[in-house]
């Protein structure tokens, strides 16, 4: 199968890392193995219903998308919303007599609320409604999408990762603890990148959490991975809150992080607004168990009370609770560690559930091409 493939939220191999591309990069990257998978446009198209200015260039892009997908037996576009709706993948999948896919379309009617965000909502709910088939990893969009689209044509796709890209390390930890000077203590570790957002503002919350505890006398080591323009904010309250206990490991490569999951004994993150958490079913995979938030996309990929503990959001003293339990219990660190990481592979791994998105686009184009 050839397939024309398109983001136009960020396109692959764009510089800043985050949770959307590493998604978008593994669908490609898996659809690729058994696939001809084509990148027709590298368009992006964040806000550009207002900047007249990048109008004639989504005009030029649909000529050398049409162009690229030319012999294709679909087009697949990863991710479409408001913000950043799919311009090109409807007029060039009609034109071309190409079914028409999306994974990980969001819906949201509160945005045709706002003069700001109703021309998004409105390209958007065009290209949403035009799909033959519309995959969804999260369950709480697959509601909203059913408001506009026949549920014949919705597919419940679990987030997930590659389990194999995030497998314990017993080398990688004893290397690690020692590198830290751990000794005797636990090490919890967050990971993510030091954005002026709701990262810091997670990360802020934490060491404050840590802080505390530590006052309390609870001994530990906390390691944070990622780097980003709040890293001085975050270092100097790293000195306030935790002077000594605490390093800093900068941008770890993704595929290094197994490494550092593997050393450390609880991943510890907040997860404001957090749409999934990629990084929790990484820990997860690689035997921690997870302190976060309940709320948001993380109760979908981690099973509260089983692989990790999570509480009301912005609850100091309930987050402070659940990180001191992990910590002075090894027991439950090990037992939630070892669910966190055999319910990642039964339900979480992408190898078997990209396998359906494969299938069922091999059989919308099937449908399509037994059409013509």
């Amino acid at each position: 199968m050839r397939i024309a493939f398109y983001a136009p939220f960020k396109p692959l191999g764009h510089p800043n890392p985050s949770g959307d591309l590493t998604i978008g990069t593994g669908l490609h990257d898996f659809l690729s193995r058994n696939n001809e998978v084509v990148q027709v446009s590298r368009l992006r198209s964040r806000w550009i219903y207002w900047k007249p200015w990048q109008w004639p260039q989504v005009c030029l892009e649909r000529i050398q998308a049409e162009r690229a997908a030319k012999g294709c037996d679909l087009w697949l576009t990863y991710h479409t919303y408001y913000k950043a709706p799919d311009l090109l993948g409807p007029a060039c999948a009609r034109r071309l007599g190409l079914p028409y896919a999306v994974f990980q379309g969001i819906y949201s009617t509160k945005t045709r609320r706002s003069l700001k965000t109703c021309p998004g909502f409105l390209l958007n709910r065009a290209a949403l409604r035009a799909a033959s088939v519309v995959f969804s990893n999260k369950r709480d969009d697959l509601t909203n999408l059913a408001r506009i689209i026949p549920k014949d044509r919705l597919r419940y796709i679990p987030p997930g990762i590659f389990p194999e890209q995030f497998a314990f390390d017993l080398d990688a930890r004893e290397r690690l603890r020692k590198e830290w000077d751990t000794g005797d203590r636990s090490v919890i570790l967050s990971a993510a990148m030091f954005r002026d957002d709701v990262k810091t503002q997670g990360l802020t919350f934490l060491l404050k959490a840590c802080g505390k505890l530590a006052a309390q006398g609870k001994d530990f080591l906390l390691t944070l991975a990622g780097d980003g323009v709040m890293r001085p904010h975050l270092e100097a309250l790293a000195r306030e809150q935790l002077p000594g206990r605490v390093i800093f490991l900068g941008q770890v490569p993704r595929e290094k992080l197994f490494e550092n999951y593997s050393a450390a004994d609880v991943f510890a993150f907040p997860g404001i607004r957090e749409s999934l958490g990629m990084v929790f079913l990484e820990a997860q995979s690689c035997g921690l168990p997870v302190v976060a938030f309940d709320g948001w996309g993380i109760p979908e990929v981690v099973a509260n009370g089983e692989t990790g503990l999570l509480c009301r959001p912005f609850d100091e003293d309930a987050f402070r609770a659940t990180l001191a339990k992990l910590l002075d219990d090894a027991k439950l660190r090990r037992s939630m560690g070892l669910t966190a990481a055999d319910r990642v592979r039964l339900h979480h791994d992408l190898n078997r559930n990209y396998q359906q998105v494969e299938s069922e686009l091999r059989e919308v184009a099937r449908r399509t091409q037994g059409n013509n």
